[in-house]
């Protein structure tokens, strides 16, 4: 960052003087609305013919500083508005005054991401959706980001205030690493998490200009796992949007919330961009947000949803309760089978609600430098650096508090005639006070008595209490596990109190999960290098495009989440850093035919990542307009995902359960994929086991073992492979009703196959399982001489889902719009017999509508939206069950003060304060009300070429 500033500093000494003497033109006016009189903001005054360009003031002002010989053509555009051609004399170049018509509907709007070239978004050979400015301006959403959800096809998932993660077309996670997310066509992933952290690297309120998503696969011109759809950011160039522009965010949420006080919310950021002269120009955005996080506090007990039986009995007050968002009582590893007065009972540990063990502050502060240079009128080369440092909660495997997890990008971006390169350089560290709240409720527990001690002393209580009663009943019984448990518990550190802190932040800041640490610990990077050239000038009959990437990983062993493969022959390189490595390519050919009326698109891609043998993606799609107001579409594509780092090189020993690598190079040393049984079977088993020995009849335990063995089934599961899937899709984009109605419909149908998941597998310490019945293995799984493992591995199951996706907007009268959309997606098929079923983790249907109007009053225009999603089955590594419907309301109203060149916004989203949550073990949202003010200087002294 010093190094830019220095570099920035002597850029403005060395262009101090005056170079901009040699123009001696200085065209000025205004742009406004032709029936309102209003003044157009962000409108765009271009020089035609050229890339010479400014745009308005909030107040509708321009001033263009050019050499261009007069006379000359304006040609001036806004969104919503139909573009005009002004002609220039030198008769007068200032003063002028250009009226804009008000266009119905947006329907010449262009889109680059859906073929990686600019075309119309009517004739996109795949379904694509656009945030604009003015879109983005009249969300009631607090953010652009947070506004995606409103985007049709879209699902957003909440895990934090901070951190939400979008996804299309099914198949949600709480870390999305099938949906690629984009800025400027630069990968915001984060290495080792292996999705992006929401937005916390990425464009501020005033830096970005529109979003453009494809929902379904794209893999096939995008390649890095993009099979269930791109996000790309895109953001202002300094030459275009130039001067200072300011935004301030107050809000407040934890409004009537039982778990939390209001709180208020703070969101500053600042813009700055200069044009230096003709060739050069910078912008520099600074951010920062913090307020208080939604508290996850879920207390459902997930004791009987995954197949335990053992305390049926006593279920009112069951002593192996696992609660959803409490940590250090997990089923599959804090729980021991004891015998208490003759019968068999299922005992976990206690743990701590995951609210006693964070504070549930939410921050981020986040910058971006880019200094752009056009050596020429067909070339521009700038340089980007971003950082961003962020402090919320994240899910994986289990919920984590990210504290100080810092973020930084490098970005190179060379630009000229019709080529295209691309370098950047991301880096992740995730700081020293992150943790993850599994083991660290599990290690303080275990800081204050050692786990087989409790279960002893659990017993002695037990056993007091019981014994002490004259003729115990089933009310003795569950009054005895409760004494139990008080017993056991006796001297256990108590959140609020100096012990408990004491020994937290010695939990925290120990990087040692297995028995004594929760701090989680990335050092992760990836460097990336892409190109693509345009062959048209070559070749003018059709259009060819290539490209090619690579993209290298480097990984800082951390003895948690990491672990160097070669340090199973070299103990030496346990702590030393490994690559992994992916390149590819790709071609395409576009042609037009019959007037171009007909478009037709090919690509082929071929990608070779390290581990894999190459796989080729191809997609063919076709684009029928029989005029320019009706555009038929259809496509078929294939498309791969590789491993993500976690998922291929895990080594985690989270509580007693290890997350293993799906890779080879990891998971064969273990032996674990075919000497093991599936957990499904192990807790079948050991109810079978429990209710034998339970039933009165007098058999032994080891006759109930060799008995009930035959019920473990072997796991004949292989190491990881890439995920597949092929999707065909078709859609309609049409404007009815004299431009009045736009209308937006798609259909896709897509088969997954090797659907990449984690299996729930227990392998014993000792001997091989072999096969049939082995009553040596079945004696170790039931006494818990065991190793437990949560594989990465291919589900067997070859999944088919489809959906459909129905987008409009109607201009019903004068200013007053109404937009809507409704997404339908549902599995169709798939093989039941497999142990584990991809997740689907997606509501039947989705739907969203608002009506608005940007100016309903003089300088006010408002917008009420309301989203409707039905319920939905959740299935995830912390929890599995049914996530409610919910609806919400969000409204906002805002007010344009021009001579000030500001926008005050006051609005709220789930305005009635209605709680719910978007998965399983999330937090509860409630009601966010916020007021926004924006000073917008940029256009006011602009004298800038628009982006080639």
């Amino acid at each position: 960052m010093k190094r830019l500033s220095g570099i920035l500093t002597i850029l403005v000494l060395l262009t101090g003087t005056r170079i901009l003497a040699q123009d001696p033109y200085i065209i000025s006016g205004k742009v406004f609305d032709s029936v309102g009189n209003q003044p157009l903001g962000a409108a765009t005054v271009r020089i035609k013919g050229t890339a010479i360009g400014t745009t308005a003031a909030e107040d509708g002002s321009f001033h263009l500083r050019t050499a261009q010989k007069l006379p000359l053509t304006l040609v001036v555009t806004s969104i919503g508005f139909k573009s005009q051609e002004f002609l220039v004399s030198g008769d007068g170049t200032t003063g002028i005054s250009i009226a804009l018509n008000t266009r119905r509907v947006l329907v010449d709007q262009v889109v680059v991401t859906a073929s990686r070239v600019s075309e119309s978004i009517l004739r996109s050979p795949v379904t694509i959706e656009k945030l604009d400015l003015r879109a983005i301006k009249e969300s009631p959403a607090p953010t652009f980001y947070d506004a995606l959800e409103n985007v049709k096809g879209v699902q957003m998932t909440t895990l934090s205030l901070g951190y939400k993660v979008p996804n299309t077309r099914g198949f949600s996670g709480t870390t999305n690493s099938r949906f690629l997310q984009m800025v400027d066509g630069v990968d915001n992933i984060s290495p080792g998490i292996g999705a992006p952290v929401a937005n916390a690297v990425g464009p501020t309120e005033l830096d970005i200009e529109s979003v453009e998503l494809i929902p379904g696969a794209a893999s096939a011109i995008y390649g890095l796992n993009a099979i269930n759809g791109i996000a790309n950011l895109k953001t202002k160039s300094p030459f275009q949007y130039e001067g200072l522009s300011v935004y301030q965010k107050l809000g407040v949420n934890h409004v009537n919330d039982k778990d939390h006080n209001a709180a208020l919310y703070s969101e500053s950021a600042i813009r700055w961009a200069k044009v230096l002269n003709p060739k050069w120009a910078f912008k520099i955005n600074v951010a920062h947000s913090e307020g208080t996080d939604w508290i996850a506090n879920n207390q459902h007990d997930q004791y009987f949803d995954v197949g335990n039986k053992t305390n049926a009995s006593v279920a009112a007050v069951n002593p192996g309760a696992d609660l959803i968002n409490r940590y250090g009582d997990e089923y599959n590893s804090d729980l021991r089978t004891l015998t208490l007065a003759g019968k068999k009972y299922d005992v976990s540990r206690s743990g701590y609600l995951e609210k006693d063990l964070t504070d549930y502050a939410v921050k981020n502060t986040k910058a971006d430098a880019a200094i752009h240079f056009r050596p020429n009128a067909g070339t521009e080369i700038s340089y980007t650096y971003r950082i961003g440092v962020v402090t919320n909660n994240y899910q994986r495997g289990n919920r984590v508090r990210l504290d100080g997890e810092r973020i930084q990008q490098h970005a190179l971006d060379i630009r000229t005639g019709g080529l295209s390169l691309k370098g950047y350089y991301t880096t992740e560290n995730t700081g020293d006070n992150s943790f993850n709240f599994r083991p660290l409720g599990e290690n303080i527990d275990m800081a204050f008595k050692k786990s087989p001690q409790w279960w002893n002393d659990f017993t002695t209580g037990f056993n007091n209490a019981y014994n002490a009663v004259a003729a115990p009943t089933t009310q003795n019984v569950q009054a005895s596990l409760n004494a139990a448990r008080a017993f056991a518990d006796n001297g256990r550190f108590l959140p609020g109190t100096r012990s408990f802190d004491s020994v937290r932040n010695k939990v925290i800041h120990t990087n040692n999960w297995d028995t004594v640490g929760a701090q989680m610990k990335l050092r992760s990077a990836f460097v990336h290098f892409e190109g693509q050239y345009d062959f048209s000038r070559l070749i003018p009959f059709i259009q060819v495009l290539a490209g090619a990437n690579y993209r290298n990983y480097f990984v800082t062993p951390d003895g948690n989440n990491y672990v160097n493969p070669n340090a199973y022959a070299d103990s030496k390189q346990a702590d030393s850093r490994f690559d992994y490595y992916t390149y590819g390519g790709f071609i395409q050919l576009t042609k037009k035919l019959f007037e171009e009326k007909l478009k037709l698109t090919a690509s082929l891609r071929a990608d070779k990542t390290e581990y894999f043998s190459t796989k080729f993606n191809p997609r063919v799609a076709a684009v029928y307009s029989p005029t320019a107001q009706h555009n038929f579409r259809a496509s078929f594509q294939n498309g791969y995902r590789f491993p993500t780092l976690f998922e291929g090189f895990a080594y985690v020993n989270n509580g007693g359960v290890r997350r293993l690598g799906g890779l080879p190079v990891i998971a064969q040393h273990t032996q674990a994929f075919g000497n093991s049984y599936i957990n499904s079977s192990v807790t079948a088993f050991k109810n079978a086991v429990n209710a034998d020995l339970n039933s009165g009849s007098g058999i032994t335990q080891a006759a109930a073992i060799q008995k009930e063995a035959g019920i473990l089934v072997q796991s004949t599961y292989g190491y990881i492979q890439p995920e597949h899937i092929n999707s065909f899709e078709a859609g309609y984009k049409g404007v009815l009703l004299n431009n009045r109605l736009f209308v937006d419909v798609d259909y896709y149908f897509s088969v997954y196959d090797n659907f990449i998941g984690q299996l729930d597998i227990t392998q014993p310490k000792n001997g091989t399982i072999g096969g049939g019945v082995n009553v040596n293995t079945a004696t170790q799984i039931y006494s818990g001489s065991v190793t437990k493992y949560k594989m990465w591995t291919n589900s067997r199951s070859k999944v088919t889902n489809n959906g459909v996706e129905l987008g409009a907007s109607y201009n019903f009268y004068k200013k007053f719009t109404i937009t809507g959309n409704a997404s339908y997606a549902a599995i169709v098929s798939s093989e039941s017999t497999d142990a584990f079923t991809p997740a689907f983790n997606t509501p039947n249907w989705i739907t969203n509508l608002n009506i608005g109007n940007r100016e309903i009053l003089k300088n006010t225009g408002f917008n009420v939206g309301w989203h409707w999603q039905n319920a939905f089955y959740w299935n995830s590594p912390l929890a599995a069950g049914n996530v409610p419907a919910y609806s919400t309301i969000d409204a906002q109203v805002n007010y344009r003060i021009p001579e000030l060149f500001s926008t005050l916004k006051l609005g709220a989203t789930n305005l009635l304060n209605k709680k719910y949550y978007q998965y399983l073990g999330g937090p509860s949202i409630g009601g966010f009300y916020y007021i926004t003010i924006v000073f917008d200087g940029t256009g006011r002294k602009a004298s800038s070429p628009a982006r080639p």
